[in-house]
C-alpha cells in the first residue's frame, strides 16, 4: 500500500491563500507523500476547469507525483432530472481524464429531502442510485477510469447500503472509497465495515476521530454529531479511536496494494497534523 493525501486536508491553508491547488502538488511532494488526490478543482482566477485540470496534470507529471484520485460531489436521487446529472457526471470524468487518474469518487446522495413526509427507505432509493452509478462507470470504463461512491452523508454510509449499492451495479469497473472514520458517523464499527467491503475498494481515506458518548455532555469546539448523537472530533491519523491498524490490516489480506489517502479535518494547525499522520500512517502501513 503506498501513502496519499488529499487535497481537502489542506483547505485552511487554500483558503488562507498559502497554497493553492497548483503549488500544493510539491510541497506534498516534498512531504514524501506517493501520490495526491484532488477534492473539486479550485481554479485560479481567470483559469478554466479544464485548463485549470491540465495545468495540474502537467505540475504532477513535472515533480513525479501521480494524481491517484479525483472526487467530487453528486446528487443522483434528488436532482430534478437524472439523464442532467448523470451527464454533468460525464464531464467530471473527461477532467478526470485529463488529470490522469485511475480513480473517480462521486457522491450518490445525501438522502431523501423531508424524509419525515416521504416515509422511503434506503432500498426504494436503491434503483435510482444504481441506474446513475451503472451509467457513469460505463462510460469512466471507457476511458481506463474506476468510479466509486464513498461511506458518507448519513444516508449511503454504513457497510450494509454500501454493499447493495455496489453489487446492485455489478460492474467490476465501479466499487468503493472506504473511508475508516466515516463508518462512525453511522455507528458502525469500521473494522466489521472494511470486513465486509474490503474486497470492493478502490481507494481508502485513512481518517481518524476523536469518540465521546452522546450519554456524555456536548464538548464543544471541533465536535459534530453521529446519526445516533455520539460526539465525534477529526482527528490526526493514530491519535484517534479509528482502529486504523485493524483496517489496514484487513485491507493487506483482502489483497489492497492501491494508496491510502490521509484526510484530515480536525482542529489542529494542518501542516503540522499532516506531517505527523503521514509519519503514524507510514509505520501502520509496515505493521499491517
Amino acid at each position: 500500500m503506498k501513502t496519499c493525501v488529499s487535497s481537502y486536508s489542506f483547505n485552511k491553508l487554500l483558503k488562507s491563500g498559502v497554497y493553492t491547488q497548483l503549488t500544493l502538488i510539491k510541497e506534498v511532494k516534498n512531504m514524501g507523500f506517493d501520490a495526491i488526490e484532488f477534492t473539486d478543482l479550485e481554479p485560479t482566477d481567470g483559469v478554466s476547469v479544464i485548463d485549470f485540470a491540465h495545468l495540474l496534470r502537467e505540475e504532477s507529471d513535472k515533480q513525479k507525483l501521480p494524481i491517484a484520485n479525483y472526487t467530487i460531489g453528486a446528487e443522483l436521487l434528488n436532482c430534478p432530472n437524472l439523464d442532467d446529472e448523470v451527464a454533468r457526471l460525464f464531464k467530471q470524468v473527461d477532467i478526470a481524464s485529463i488529470l490522469g487518474v485511475k480513480g473517480m469518487r462521486h457522491d450518490a446522495t445525501g438522502g431523501y429531502k423531508d424524509i419525515e413526509k416521504t416515509y422511503k427507505s434506503f432500498d426504494q432509493a436503491l434503483r435510482v442510485l444504481v441506474e446513475g452509478c451503472r451509467r457513469v462507470t460505463e462510460y469512466a470504463g471507457e476511458k481506463g477510469i474506476a468510479t466509486m461512491v464513498e461511506n458518507h452523508g448519513f444516508f449511503c454510509q454504513e457497510s450494509e447500503r454500501c454493499e447493495k449499492l455496489v453489487t446492485g451495479v455489478g460492474k467490476e469497473n465501479f466499487g468503493m472509497l472506504l473511508d475508516m472514520g466515516n463508518f462512525l458517523c453511522a455507528d458502525e464499527a469500521p473494522e466489521l465495515a472494511f470486513g465486509r467491503l474490503a474486497p470492493f475498494a478502490k481507494h481508502v481515506h485513512s481518517k481518524d476521530f476523536h469518540v465521546k458518548s452522546g450519554q456524555g455532555f456536548n464538548p464543544g469546539a471541533g465536535f459534530f454529531t453521529s446519526r445516533a448523537g455520539n460526539y465525534l472530533r477529526g482527528a490526526i491519523v493514530g491519535h484517534g479511536d479509528v482502529p486504523v491498524l485493524q483496517c489496514l490490516s484487513i485491507l493487506r489480506k483482502s489483497g489492497y496494494e492501491g494508496y491510502v489517502s490521509i484526510e484530515f479535518e480536525g482542529i489542529e494547525e494542518n501542516r503540522m497534523a499532516i506531517e505527523t499522520g503521514l509519519n503514524n500512517l507510514e509505520r501502520l502501513i509496515e505493521m499491517a
